[in-house]
């Protein structure tokens, strides 16, 4: 069985790519949580912006 697509989001000060299937664990958000599932003070783990300084790849 195919997977649906993952969104990916784009970083658009450092360029740093948040991959849902990779989740960000040094910030404790696990593999398979999607960019909106995001808790709402989770910040770029490269330069420090918040989520509404990422677009969707």
């Amino acid at each position: 069985m195919e997977r649906p697509y993952v969104e990916k989001y784009r970083c658009t000060v450092c360029g740093y790519v948040y991959d849902p299937d990779a989740g960000d664990e040094d910030s404790g958000v696990s593999p398979g949580t999607v960019f909106a599932d995001l808790p709402d003070d989770w910040e770029c783990p490269v330069c420090g912006m918040g989520k509404d300084a990422f677009e969707k790849e």
